[in-house]
């Protein structure tokens, strides 16, 4: 008798752990077919540790994986393709982690926040998935943290999804501040989308076809 609830309680636990992945891929593919048809960025907003939720947004990328990689990596010139940034500037690299400087406007422009990020090396997921996330330095608000989600669909297109939070040293509310982060989010991904997908396409003219 024991003998047969160990066996079924380890088939349970075996077919539980097969399905995850499954549940995951389903969600995934669900998400890619909403995202690629409505061709603009899905914002949300999530709860965080502090006052002020987190805004961020979600856009499929006709490219694959790597490509999207190498665009959100390329901190030094945020400000040159992401309408978000003010400034962007690498003060430090290592293998592990990236210290970038970065100014946002918030407010509708009316200030301007400050600070050195450290963001992680990208962090491979059993599903695939890349994760890419800051903690602030320093800085002249009370936190900045920013993450990236990197999920593949398939060999050649991508799920790039961002996450801001600011909380600022003025005792704003959350209505006032989030909505813009999660604008803020829109952009990263719109046009992180836009030169991964220009990339892509690069790459597949000068790759030559086989007879």
């Amino acid at each position: 008798m024991n003998r047969t609830i160990r066996f079924l309680a380890a088939a349970l636990s075996v077919a539980t752990v097969l399905a995850l992945p499954i549940c995951a891929s389903a969600d995934t593919a669900a998400d890619a077919t909403r995202l690629r048809d409505s061709r603009t960025a899905e914002r949300f907003d999530l709860p965080s540790n502090a006052a002020i939720r987190t805004g961020g947004a979600q856009i499929f990328v006709n490219a694959p994986l790597a490509e999207v990689r190498k665009v959100v990596l390329d901190y030094a010139h945020y400000q040159d393709f992401m309408p978000g940034f003010k400034r962007s500037r690498v003060v430090q690299r290592n293998k592990d982690f990236t210290d970038v400087y970065l100014q946002v406007p918030i407010l509708h422009g009316a200030a301007t926040v400050w600070a050195v990020t450290r963001f992680t090396a990208p962090q491979k997921q059993a599903n695939g998935t890349e994760i890419i996330e800051s903690t602030m330095q320093q800085g002249n608000v009370n936190d900045f943290r920013a993450s990236w989600r990197l999920i593949p669909v398939d060999a050649t297109h991508t799920i790039l999804r961002s996450e801001i939070l600011i909380v600022p040293k003025l005792p704003l509310p959350s209505s006032v501040v989030t909505p813009e982060l999660s604008y803020a989010a829109d952009k990263a991904v719109t046009s992180s989308r836009n030169k991964a997908e220009a990339a892509a396409t690069r790459v597949a003219s000068t790759t030559p076809t086989t007879p």
